[in-house]
């Protein structure tokens, strides 16, 4: 085992055709400076500003903005469903919310659709029959499903840069 181990480290570094995603070595590409190159505009929701500030922080931390040369568009549809209804009294004790997310990233200049995708994310939350918990416990489960998404689109905007 251990020398199967010690033939994989020595084979590893002579692999051609695999870099980090996110390397900016002369080898690799430069896909981060891509990801800070998409502008995202403000939605007019407020879970769309979540996935929207997610996605921000995370393709262009403060300082690392580059012009705009991509405007990446989303349509966001969410939906709360029962999951387990209790038989001995009447209320749903378990719920989920499902994000359903389809994205375009458009090239400035031309406006040509580079790239468009759909992903969702779903998140289940119990209801313990007191307002306020309950509330926080539905805006814990779509932000959770927020999140997912915009990793989500994130990597697939990654990988689209990667390819290209």
């Amino acid at each position: 085992m251990v020398g199967v181990f010690l033939l994989l480290v020595a084979v590893a570094p002579g692999c051609s055709g695999f870099h980090p995603l996110y390397g900016t070595t002369e080898e690799s590409s430069p896909v981060a400076s891509e990801l800070a190159a998409v502008a995202i505009p403000e939605p007019e929701t407020r879970l769309g500003q979540i996935i929207r500030n997610d996605l921000m922080s995370s393709m262009r931390p403060a300082g690392t903005a580059a012009p705009d040369r991509y405007t990446l568009a989303m349509t966001i549809q969410a939906q709360e469903e029962k999951a387990i209804e209790s038989a001995t009294i009447d209320r749903v004790l378990r719920r989920t919310v499902r994000l359903n997310v389809s994205f375009a990233l458009t090239e400035h200049g031309s406006d040509r659709i580079v790239y468009r995708g759909k992903t969702f994310s779903q998140a289940s939350y119990d209801e313990v029959g007191q307002s306020f918990a309950d509330l926080q416990a539905k805006t814990d489960a779509v932000e959770r499903a927020a999140h997912e998404v915009s990793v989500d689109i994130r990597t697939r905007l990654a990988a689209h840069f990667s390819a290209s």
